[in-house]
């Protein structure tokens, strides 16, 4: 269940990009924060279906691109030609590495990895706003 601060939030932002307020909007916003899991717009589609969601495909997908403008959600590009979506509220800052066998995609955190890629910024004379840190691994036999 959403708080009432982050559907605060949520509506505040769909005002200001002109967006009407929607249950199945919000019930997109809710499925992807309720989950931990990286998955594809039809995923999310069939998810909310399966919940007796009247919701559409098009609208899951328009809302999907709205969430990750206004930082709701994050968009993975594992280079598979499919995107899929992870929820930043309550999700920490971590990073992912992409098994190129399996497209299994396994979070991480390195605080040590953090620490370097700042020093080199700074060093350089810059301040690391936003990174997306992906590995593509393949599992040792």
């Amino acid at each position: 269940m959403l708080n009432n601060e982050l559907v605060n939030k949520f509506k505040s932002a769909l005002k200001n990009e002109n967006m009407k307020f929607t249950t199945q909007r919000l019930s997109i916003l809710e499925e992807i924060v309720e989950s931990k899991e990286h998955r594809e717009c039809e995923e999310i589609y069939l998810s909310l279906k399966n919940q007796g969601e009247n919701v559409s495909r098009a609208t899951v997908y328009r809302t999907m691109d709205f969430l990750v403008e206004n930082d709701f959600a994050r968009k993975i590009d594992i280079g598979d030609g499919k995107s899929r979506y992870e929820t930043k509220i309550n999700h920490p800052h971590h990073d992912h590495m992409i098994c190129v066998d399996t497209g299994e995609i396994i979070e991480f955190v390195s605080p040590q990895i953090e620490q370097i890629q700042d020093e080199i910024a700074q060093k350089k004379g810059y301040k690391i706003i936003k990174h997306v840190h992906q590995l593509f691994v393949k599992k040792i036999r």
